[in-house]
Formats: structure tokens, C-alpha cells, sequence
């Protein structure tokens, strides 16, 4: 899922602890949300939904309407501000690469969208559907299972799930500081280099 260019979402910045909207930004989102509420019901309906995803994203039309099903969660065919908010963090932290970080502290909100049938539970097929709203690859899914799922029933309770994040934030943590560890010592080895060059110019002179 990516955001196309020049739409106004790229204007919003995401906090990258918490996964959250600014105030400041949440009230431009809330403007924009009454912008696209065409009919004055605080809330979109299925084909303003669609257009709206369609504009920004490069999400397919199954896809969309997949997003608004799960949004939808009391069946009434319409998404209200707040799904929206979460929707628009969602995919602001795809876009930032945060996504585990979004799932890890929002755990319970993403285990309830991710239930798709409601069961209290998320299985193969239901991460497989919607793997695409946090950037989870197809090979990761049987090793997620392999792993977490203790109870060995092929799906992930709410528990297992939270395991799981747990696991995906502190990978995330470990290669952050990999990197960083690897920076400084480039950044170590170029100064070191650069200071024998500096001798080596001066013991010419």
C-alpha cells in the first residue's frame, strides 16, 4: 500500500512513538473528513469510501472495500470519524515504515480489525487478507503461526497476538540499533582514516 503523490495525507505527520496524529493535525484530518462527508451524516458511506482510497492510495477495489468491511465493525455500511482516524494512522504508518510499531501500540484495536469473522481469533486466512495493511509478507505468515501459536489450534488468540507484536517491536529495536552500531563505525573508520591521510600530508611537508 502506497500513497500517491500530491494527495493532502502527505501533508500529516505521524508521531513515531506512538503512532498518533498531533492535535494540530487531527483537526486538519477532521476538517478534511467533513470535506468528503458530502451528505452531512458524520460519516462515509461505501462509494464515497471507495473514492476517497482510491485517490490517495494504490489500493485495488477488493481491497477497499475489504478496509471498509473491517472499518464497519457495526454493520451499518458506513465509517465514522474515528474509523477513519485510525484508518488514515494506519496508513500513515505504512508509509513511514512504522507498521509494526503501529500494531504494537495499537494491539488490541488491530487484533479486533483483524478478526474478521469475529471469532476472538485471527487464523491463516484472515492474516492472509489483510497482511497488506502492515506490510507482512506472504512467507512470514507460517513461521508467525509456527512460532506464536501455543495453544496449536492454527490460530492466534488475543494473547498469542500480543506476543507477537511484542516479538516484531523488539526485532525492529535490534536492528535499529545494529544499524546505528554500523553507522558509527563507518563514521569511526572514514575519521580515523581521515586523520592518518592528515599526518601523512604533514610529515611530507
Amino acid at each position: 500500500m502506497k500513497l500517491k503523490p500530491k494527495c493532502f495525507l502527505h501533508f500529516l505527520c505521524l508521531d513515531k512513538i506512538y503512532c498518533l496524529l498531533s492535535v494540530r493535525n487531527a483537526r486538519a484530518l477532521a476538517s478534511y473528513f467533513q470535506l468528503l462527508d458530502v451528505h452531512k451524516n458524520n460519516s462515509l458511506n461505501d462509494l464515497q469510501f471507495y473514492n476517497f482510497l482510491h485517490y490517495v492510495t494504490d489500493l485495488s477495489k477488493a481491497q477497499i472495500m475489504l478496509v471498509f468491511d473491517l472499518l464497519d465493525w457495526d454493520g451499518k455500511g458506513e465509517v465514522n470519524f474515528d474509523e477513519f482516524y485510525m484508518l488514515v494512522c494506519i496508513i500513515m504508518s505504512h508509509e513511514n515504515h512504522l507498521e509494526k510499531q503501529f500494531m504494537y501500540r495499537h494491539c488490541h484495536p488491530v487484533f479486533e480489525l483483524l478478526d474478521i469473522d469475529g471469532g476472538h481469533t485471527v487464523g491463516p486466512a484472515e492474516f492472509q487478507s489483510t497482511r497488506f495493511l502492515f506490510n507482512i509478507k506472504k512467507t512470514e505468515l507460517s513461521q508467525i503461526f509456527k512460532d506464536f501459536d501455543i495453544s496449536g489450534d492454527e490460530q492466534l488468540n488475543y494473547k498469542e497476538f500480543r506476543m507477537f507484536t511484542i516479538f516484531c517491536i523488539d526485532r525492529q529495536q535490534r536492528k535499529a540499533r545494529e544499524k546505528l552500531r554500523k553507522q558509527i563505525a563507518k563514521a569511526e573508520a572514514a575519521a580515523a582514516e581521515a586523520e592518518s591521510l592528515s599526518e601523512f600530508s604533514f610529515s611530507d611537508l
